[in-house]
């Protein structure tokens, strides 16, 4: 199974435990005060970020969570036990909303991060709690609260530093496993790549710096932003990056590269003002099918667009070490602007 990042389930939190109606007996006294205890509070039901987890695909096999109810009370002033919490692990990167409402509820971005999913329902209360100089054998009590419950959605966004955009067959696959260990699948015709992949770079000419997670995306097509091709849930996968790595195939006739670099640019935008503009490395990839001559022609025509370029060849490994450097230069200057 592929990656799953979109859910619904249901939660539903303990039912309280009723309270308890008793009195005491005691030797040589026929009708002691009320000593019935009061009801366990109902089990919550929690989210909870687990690093070790990298999709959403355990809510296919079960939408249901359900805390436990919590127990009665008894005589002689003993409370019921409260309800065992249900705990619901869930990838990082987790985005929660009322399935009804699309109210956001929660983003789960760190390990062990928690939220409280439904509450569960207060124990009733025993009568001893009722009696008054009037009443002094109270026979009310009260039953226990309901939990909560609701539906939920959950989708998930890849935690990521770099992500990889461009689009279909720009070789950004190809890119990801010559910069990192990751192994997509790589073949040249377009949508290869049907699923986001993950991949981890390190800087060995500066080894103070850490490494980096890489997002390859499925390629990007015009209309992406309205959806097709899959596009909202691609594109909401490099929405926490803190830069884009946007790669064009600089192979094609004319002014094909700076079309591709155009389109992808605007499905950006048009998708998300924030994610547009976000510090942004534009990378000429296929450079070992040109001659220096055009390659020259194209560095200087994006550079008539007041984009500046990298060129490099990801099957060749032309360029990749001045590629990483830049990636960790341009990384560690975001990195301090939001320190």
């Amino acid at each position: 199974m592929g990656l799953v990042d979109e859910a619904r389930f249901f939660v539903g939190a303990g039912r309280g435990g009723k309270g308890c109606v008793s009195f005491r007996r005691e030797k040589f006294v026929p009708k002691g005060g009320p000593n019935g205890g009061d009801g366990g509070k109902g089990g919550d039901v929690w989210l909870v970020a687990d690093a070790g987890l990298q999709s959403l695909v355990d809510f296919s096999f079960r939408s249901h969570f359900k805390a436990e109810n919590g127990q009665g009370g008894q005589g002689s002033d003993k409370n019921g036990r409260g309800g065992k919490d249900c705990l619901v692990p869930v990838p990082l990167g987790s985005v929660v909303r009322d399935a009804e409402s699309g109210e956001l509820l929660a983003d789960l971005t760190e390990p062990g991060q928690r939220f409280l999913a439904a509450r569960g329902g207060a124990g009733g209360l025993g009568n001893r709690h009722f009696a008054t100089a009037v009443n002094r054998a109270p026979r009310q009590f009260t039953p226990g609260e309901e939990g909560e419950e609701r539906w939920l959605a959950i989708e998930l966004k890849l935690l990521a530093d770099v992500g990889l955009a461009g689009l279909p067959n720009a070789g950004k696959s190809t890119l990801l496993s010559r910069l990192s260990a990751a192994k997509p699948k790589i073949a040249d015709y377009p949508f290869t790549t049907l699923e986001p992949q993950l991949g981890v770079m390190r800087f060995p000419d500066n080894p103070e710096l850490r490494p980096c997670v890489l997002a390859d995306i499925p390629g990007l097509i015009e209309g992406a932003h309205q959806g097709i091709g899959l596009g909202h849930q691609f594109l909401r996968h490099i929405e926490r990056t803190s830069l884009l790595v946007q790669l064009v195939d600089a192979s094609g006739e004319g002014d094909k590269a700076l079309e591709d670099c155009r389109i992808v640019a605007a499905e950006l935008a048009a998708y998300s003002e924030e994610l547009a503009a976000r510090p942004r490395l534009v990378v000429l990839n296929k450079t070992d099918l040109l001659s220096a001559e055009r390659l020259a022609e194209l560095e200087s025509r994006f550079a008539d667009q007041g984009l500046q370029t990298l060129a490099i060849s990801a099957a060749t490994g032309a360029g990749l070490d001045a590629l990483r450097h830049k990636i960790g230069e341009m990384l560690a200057s975001t990195r301090e602007d939001a320190a």
